[in-house]
């Protein structure tokens, strides 16, 4: 099944790229996706937003710890995705 198989098309549309998925999309573009021994950490003293989006991301199972740690195979496919969005967003026409 297919994430967006449980979200309606209406519910899509009215969806909207706010802050925090943005933080999210932000912190899964960090990880490094050659190596599977490359994890992060969430310093304590890190913007607020980031250390919020890192708690979203663990309590969604994509990663090992809430303060970054290593991702999960979801969370390795979630990067991959956001990796590969972003290279084609930042492609010149």
């Amino acid at each position: 099944m297919l994430a967006s198989d449980s979200v309606s098309r209406s519910e899509r549309i009215i969806m909207n790229l706010n802050q925090d998925f943005v933080a999210e999309f932000e912190l899964l573009n960090l990880f490094e996706l050659s190596s599977a021994q490359q994890g992060l950490k969430i310093h304590h003293d890190a913007d607020p937003n980031r250390l919020v989006a890192g708690k979203r991301l663990y309590d969604k199972k994509l990663t090992t710890q809430a303060d970054g740690g290593y991702l999960t195979p979801l969370g390795i496919q979630a990067a991959e995705h956001v990796q590969a969005l972003i290279t084609i967003m930042q492609l010149k026409q």
